[in-house]
């Protein structure tokens, strides 16, 4: 089985390869196209993919949807997300690191610890 990290890394290679300054062809990639356009282009996408994903969610909790739909919108929104992410310079290595930072923190004590330090930064 391979390693989930592994595929994010790969893929994550994949569209650093596909930026217009690494020779990404717009004419012939998705992904340079996308970063051609620039942010709005991709933040477009990865709302429009945060949405479906939630729709996709309702329709499995109430029985009109199915598990598979979840995973490929879910897919769709870490793609779009990867390449706003290479866009800005970070890899799936960096949100990695940010949960593994997290680990063993209780969700509303990060939260708390967020919310402290956007205080102290806003004085």
């Amino acid at each position: 089985m391979t390693n989930s990290t592994d595929t994010l890394d790969r893929l994550a290679a994949v569209i650093e390869s596909r930026k217009p300054a690494n020779g990404g062809d717009p004419e012939k990639s998705y992904v340079a196209r996308l970063l051609h356009k620039g942010p709005d282009a991709f933040l477009k996408k990865v709302a429009e993919e945060t949405g479906e994903a939630v729709m996709a969610a309702k329709d499995l909790q109430y029985g009109a949807g199915e598990a598979k739909a979840l995973v490929g919108e879910v897919a769709d929104l870490w793609f779009h997300s990867m390449i706003a992410l290479a866009h800005f310079g970070l890899s799936p290595a960096d949100v990695v690191a940010e949960l593994a930072r997290r680990e063993g923190l209780g969700g509303l004590e990060e939260k708390a610890l967020r919310k402290a330090k956007a205080r102290e930064q806003g004085e």
